[in-house]
């Protein structure tokens, strides 16, 4: 069937949008992955000649290899401690009813609602009133405390749209509460531990504002480290090092969808 003028005009008006929104989108991204290969020390765009110096310099910074090392394991132990204990209070808040099970919740999900930096400035007073270092175990638990709420929500959703007929199957079979747990509901929920894994990870790897009041020099993050040096520099090291940023967790996201397969991960099939 012909379409219409109007239908025409429309596709086209559509497919503009959706270009300029992606163009809107991808264009910081864009504009800092061209400014990264100045040649001159100044960052400046569009560059004026071209070269991977910056790049250089990015690796041979030993604050940001620091920083690097420091991200990846606040991320990977304040992801798996949330997601242990926020699956834990998911399932608790999908299969059992009792009195301040609102609170609780309400609880569990008041750091969306407090600003980063009100968690970070909370955990210092407190770390320093107990007379406790500032040591790499505060940044984790600073950023299990800002994750945990997307890891309990991850994982409830998944255990809302959970079969529970496998569950009762198991039990008619003689399986015990905890054998039925390991060996059907577990196994079930893998995707959305998965996810919420993910998405803590991303969110712990980027977290900025928090950090910067409970890290030092040792226990600083990737995301404070570049911070500090824009702060004493101008150069297009900043840059450089955010290509290589983002490469970093497009490889990781690469990784997870070679071993869990993405779509099935974020239920997007």
């Amino acid at each position: 069937m012909k379409k219409s003028v109007t239908d025409r005009v429309l596709d086209w008006g559509g497919a503009i949008l959706v270009g300029a929104i992606l163009c809107f989108v991808m264009m910081p991204f864009v504009v800092v992955a061209i400014a990264s290969f100045n040649d001159g020390a100044i960052l400046s765009f569009p560059p004026r000649s071209w070269s991977f110096r910056w790049y250089a310099n990015a690796f041979q910074y030993r604050d940001f290899g620091a920083g690097l090392v420091n991200s990846l394991k606040v991320a990977a132990v304040g992801a798996s401690v949330a997601v242990v204990a926020g699956a834990g209070f998911a399932y608790v808040l999908d299969r059992y009813e009792f009195r301040g099970k609102s609170a609780l919740n309400a609880i569990l999900m008041s750091p969306l609602v407090i600003p980063n930096f009100t968690i970070g400035l909370g955990l210092l007073i407190l770390s320093a009133a107990a007379s406790l270092p500032r040591s790499i175990w505060l940044v984790v638990a600073v950023h299990v405390i800002i994750v945990f709420p997307f890891v309990v929500r991850s994982v409830y959703v998944s255990l809302r749209n959970f079969e529970r007929r496998y569950e009762q199957a198991a039990e008619s079979l003689g399986g015990g509460p905890l054998h039925v747990l390991l060996t059907i509901t577990l196994p079930l929920l893998v995707p959305g531990l998965v996810s919420g894994c993910l998405f803590a990870a991303i969110l712990s790897f980027n977290e900025f504002t928090a950090s910067l009041f409970v890290v030092n020099q040792s226990t600083q993050t990737l995301p404070v480290a570049m911070y500090n040096y824009v702060r004493e520099y101008a150069d297009p090291t900043l840059a450089a090092l955010s290509v290589v940023y983002v490469a970093v967790v497009a490889i990781i996201l690469l990784i997870v969808h070679k071993i869990f397969r993405l779509e099935k991960v974020l239920n997007v099939e």
